[in-house]
């Protein structure tokens, strides 16, 4: 498993152009499908507010997967850390009502470490090619920069734990890094778990107060 050095990731290869210009277009696709959901489904929830509530219609209706529910949900939050086909802020809100706020946090935590942790080994295993084709050329240059430099361990922690950042990005510059990943899951299960729970319940109390203010 070769790292990426500085100077490979900033210019690549010609042979990946096709393949990169591909990716951009389905990623594109898919993030404009998931946005259009998530619109779907605030729509939806605003029609049914009893919905939207931790143990109501929508809880008990995802019971009838039994077993399944929480895996199903947490296989299609692996996906959206890679793929961003519904905004991660709404997933973790799903999680937090479906499974209540002890599940939900526990289920939110380990798909998202998991699709970090996927991120990572994918942008080591395959370089720039597969980097480039989730981010604008303007967000790539502006986070490569960081590559290998003193201060990026810092700076993926700040990631984790605010907001404003592409931390999924930032994810996969550190799979091509020299960072291990023994480091690189120590900086997430330190910084991202509890700034998780924090943005989880920010996001589903000002939901309910948006369908409540609508409703």
């Amino acid at each position: 498993m070769v790292v990426l050095s500085y100077n490979r990731i900033k210019h690549g290869d010609a042979g990946g152009d096709s393949l990169q210009l591909t990716q951009k277009w389905v990623i594109r696709f898919l993030t404009i499908l998931g946005l259009l959901s998530s619109l779907a489904i605030i729509y939806y929830f605003q029609q049914h507010p009893n919905l939207f509530t931790v143990g109501g219609e929508l809880q008990s209706r995802l019971k009838a997967f039994g077993i399944w529910a929480p895996l199903v949900f947490m296989v299609l939050q692996v996906i959206q850390v890679i793929y961003p086909i519904i905004p991660g802020g709404m997933t973790t809100v799903i999680g937090h009502v479906l499974f209540g706020p002890l599940l939900g946090f526990i289920y939110n935590v380990t798909s998202i470490f998991i699709g970090s942790v996927l991120a990572f080994y994918l942008a080591r295993r395959y370089g720039e090619t597969f980097m480039r084709a989730f981010v604008s050329e303007r967000t790539y240059d502006r986070y490569i920069y960081f590559i290998n430099k003193p201060g990026f361990a810092y700076l993926l922690g700040a990631a984790f734990a605010l907001p404003g950042f592409p931390d999924d990005f930032l994810c996969m510059v550190a799979g091509a890094s020299t960072m291990s990943l023994r480091k690189f899951s120590f900086i997430f299960l330190l910084t991202k778990p509890i700034t998780l729970y924090i943005y989880t319940l920010m996001g589903y109390y000002g939901a309910s107060w948006l369908l409540h203010l609508f409703g």
